[in-house]
């Protein structure tokens, strides 16, 4: 059965072409607040937090990550993480925050790069549950220059991703020039 992926959500990200600038400055706005929520134990899903309201988060959430990457916001990107995080990829695994820190600096690099478009035709929610796929293209060529399927275990907004799993292929350069790092905030 197929369905529009982004039907229900603040944006649509699963094609190139760049949100309007309001829509823009208004979701960076709340993956900052949304980081602010975070919480140092990962809250218990209960009566006072349920299930519906975590997928019911992580839908909100979605577009506001997308959009920070578009814009090489390093820095939401990393507070979208909790400091105990486990990361599984080809290059990992990755356990807590500081291990991924450098080596995905380059992959944000790469990916939000002057010239190139990254798309996520792909997303499903279930609970803490965020499956995804992506793709970058080139604006000039339309070549895919990386793509990636992924998994965040995300508790909502006050838990944050605990779990990712990632597998990523990158068709064209593997580390990211100086010039490309320097756009990408810490």
């Amino acid at each position: 059965m197929r369905a529009p992926y982004y039907q229900d959500l603040s944006a649509d990200y699963s094609r190139p072409g760049a949100v309007d600038a309001v829509t823009a400055t208004r979701l960076i706005a709340l993956a900052e607040e949304f980081a602010e929520l975070k919480e140092a134990p990962l809250p218990e899903v209960d009566e006072n937090y349920t299930w519906e309201q975590v997928e019911r988060e992580n839908r909100e959430w979605w577009p506001t990550h997308c959009e920070a990457l578009r814009q090489g916001r390093g820095d939401i990107l990393t507070a979208e993480y909790r400091e105990d995080l486990v990361y599984f990829c080809q290059d990992g695994p990755f356990y807590g925050l500081e291990q991924q820190k450098e080596r995905e600096k380059h992959w944000w690099a790469l990916l939000a790069q002057p010239g190139v478009t990254m798309t996520w035709p792909i997303v499903m929610f279930h609970q803490e549950f965020v499956h995804f796929e992506w793709a970058c293209m080139d604006d000039v060529t339309h070549e895919t220059i990386a793509k990636g399927t992924v998994c965040w275990v995300r508790r909502g907004h006050r838990g944050a991703c605990h779990f990712k799993s990632e597998q990523l292929t990158f068709y064209r350069d593997v580390f990211a020039a100086d010039h490309l790092l320097s756009g990408v905030k810490a």
